[in-house]
């Protein structure tokens, strides 16, 4: 698939999930399939650790079609980095989608170390820490102030991915094979906005 074939199948799989109509493999053909012939998935998919936010079902997508990196904001680390990176060099993935959704609670607690310098037990404050700047970018901007938050977020992880990133990932961007490209999920409507494309 082309990254512009990639994203629009998540759209049409969106719409499909909107409408009941997701129908994923998920049966012990293709299960006996994958495993005889190995994975080949379209997309690399970072999103929040969040139950509610579950990318196969929201795009109706059945075994072995997203490779998925999950974790509390969705941020990329070392080992995020590296399983995006295995994703697009190992697998030939197309398309890169990183994923906030509405009411995050790692915005929420990074927006409450801004406000009110919270702190939290564990390894907690770590994990939000790298949503910090986001939270910092995304004052002042209209309308509700974690859905700027969560969408700035996303903004610093794309970025992050065009220009910061190793060669294994900036070549195939720039080669016209790849596409790395931000999306915001609506709990509330089961809608998924692709906002800021390349």
């Amino acid at each position: 698939m082309t990254p512009d074939e990639a994203l629009q199948t998540l759209r049409d799989g969106n719409r499909a999930f909107l409408n009941g109509e997701i129908q994923p493999d998920i049966g012990s053909a293709r299960r006996l399939e994958l495993a005889k012939e190995g994975q080949a998935p379209f997309c690399a998919y970072v999103s929040c650790s969040d139950s509610r936010v579950p990318p196969e079902l929201l795009f109706g997508r059945g075994l072995g079609e997203l490779f998925i990196i999950r974790n509390a904001g969705n941020t990329v680390d070392t080992v995020a980095m590296g399983s995006i990176e295995f994703a697009v060099a190992e697998l030939g993935v197309s398309l890169v989608v990183v994923m906030g959704h509405e009411s995050c609670g790692a915005v929420k607690a990074a927006m409450s170390v801004v406000s009110e310098n919270a702190r939290f037990p564990g390894a907690i404050g770590n994990m939000v820490e790298p949503i910090i700047p986001a939270v910092l970018e995304a004052r002042g901007e209209a309308g509700d102030a974690t859905e700027a938050a969560v969408r700035q977020n996303v903004r610093r992880v794309v970025r992050k991915l065009r220009e910061g990133s190793d060669p294994l990932l900036i070549e195939p961007q720039k080669a016209g094979r790849l596409k790395v490209v931000g999306a915001y999920y609506h709990l509330e409507k089961g809608e998924v906005d692709f906002f800021d494309l390349p």
